[in-house]
C-alpha cells in the first residue's frame, strides 16, 4: 500500500504575523508545502490530505492545492474550534483550534491506509520523506499501533529570532521512543538550551537531544485513539481556553500504556522552518541555494 501524507496547515501563524503556509519562499514562488509535496511524491506517497481552516480554504485551494492537480490526489479537510464530540460545548473564550491532535482527528473516516503527519510550515528534506515512506509501505495491511517518528537534533531546530515549542524525546538502545515531553519557550541562553514544561517548570536540555518536529508515521488505528483521547482531554480541559491537545502527548501516553511502539527513524536531511518573520530571509536563501545546486528544479510545479 502506498501511504498517505497529512499536512497540518490550519494554524494561523500568529507569531509569524500572517498565513505563512501561503508565503512564497522558493525561487519561483514556492511555499514550504510545495517542497514537502514534491519530496513526498518522489518518495512514494500518492494521496495528500491538507487540514486547513474554513476561513481560508478557498484561497488555499486556489493558490496551493490546484498546483498539484494531475500529479497526486489532494483532499482538503477543515479544523475548527467547535469541531467537538457530542456532549461538549465550546467555551466562548477559546480563540484557536485545539492543537495537532484535533487536526489529525479531522481526517478520521477519510484516511484508511498508513499515513504520515507533518507541519505545513516546516522543511523536512527528501531523505526524511523517503525513510518514512519506506517504513509505512513495508507495514502489513492489518498493522495496529506500529508507529514511527523522524527524529531531529534539538539544537538544529531552534530559531535565532525567538523561543519555540518542541517535543523532547528519549529512546532505548533498540531505537524505539520511550518518552516524549512537550516543552515551550525553548531558546538558547549563553551556552545552554532552556525551556519550560507545560506546567511552567524550568527545564534544561542536551543540545543533541532527539526532538519531534511533528513528522510521524501512523497506522490508521491512531485516528480511533485520537478520538478516544480527545474526549478524555476535553473532560478536563473544555473550559481551559489555551490548553492544546498535542500529537506528542497522545503518543507518549500510548507508549506508557504499551499500546503502541514508535521507531525513531534517522535522516540525513536537515530541518528548517519559519517560526518568526525574521526567519524568512534565511529560509529563502537556503531554498535558492538548493535550487542553484540542482537539488531541486528551478520550478517545482
Amino acid at each position: 500500500m502506498k501511504p498517505t501524507l497529512l499536512i497540518m496547515a490550519a494554524g494561523m501563524g500568529s507569531r509569524y504575523g500572517g498565513l505563512k503556509q501561503l508565503d512564497p519562499l522558493g525561487p519561483s514562488g514556492e511555499t514550504i508545502m510545495d517542497y514537502s509535496v514534491y519530496d513526498a511524491i518522489n518518495a512514494g506517497f500518492n494521496d495528500i490530505v491538507f487540514i486547513v481552516r474554513e476561513s481560508f480554504k478557498k484561497e488555499f485551494e486556489e493558490k496551493v492545492a490546484a498546483k498539484y492537480s494531475g500529479k497526486v490526489k489532494v483532499t482538503l479537510l477543515t479544523q475548527e474550534l467547535d469541531d467537538l464530540p457530542e456532549g461538549f460545548t465550546l467555551n466562548p473564550a477559546r480563540e484557536k483550534p485545539w492543537g495537532t491532535g484535533q487536526a489529525v482527528l479531522s481526517a478520521k473516516g477519510v484516511i484508511e491506509n498508513p499515513f504520515a503527519v507533518i507541519n505545513a510550515d516546516d522543511y523536512y528534506g527528501r531523505d526524511s520523506f523517503k525513510v518514512l515512506a519506506d517504513f509505512l509501505s513495508a507495514l502489513p495491511s492489518d498493522s495496529k499501533g506500529v508507529y514511527s517518528m523522524v527524529g531531529f537534533q534539538l539544537d538544529k531546530t531552534l530559531s535565532d529570532s525567538g523561543s519555540v515549542s518542541r517535543g523532547v524525546c528519549a529512546k532505548n538502545e533498540s531505537g524505539f521512543l520511550t518518552s516524549i515531553q512537550e516543552h515551550t519557550n525553548i531558546r538558547k541562553e549563553g551556552d545552554k538550551i532552556v525551556g519550560q514544561t507545560l506546567d511552567g517548570e524550568v527545564a534544561e536540555f542536551d543540545s543533541q537531544a532527539v526532538t519531534s518536529m511533528n513528522m510521524w508515521g501512523f497506522t490508521p488505528d491512531f485516528l480511533e485513539v485520537c478520538q478516544e483521547k480527545f474526549i478524555e482531554f476535553l473532560k478536563v480541559n473544555i473550559n481551559e481556553p489555551k490548553r492544546e491537545f498535542y500529537v506528542p502527548s497522545i503518543v507518549g501516553e500510548m507508549i506508557q500504556e504499551k499500546t503502541a511502539t514508535v521507531e525513531v527513524l534517522k535522516t540525513s536531511s536537515s530541518w528548517f522552518g519559519v517560526t518568526y518573520k525574521e526567519d524568512r530571509e534565511a529560509v529563502v536563501a537556503k531554498l535558492k541555494q538548493m535550487s542553484d545546486e540542482g537539488i531541486y528544479p528551478a520550478k517545482l510545479f
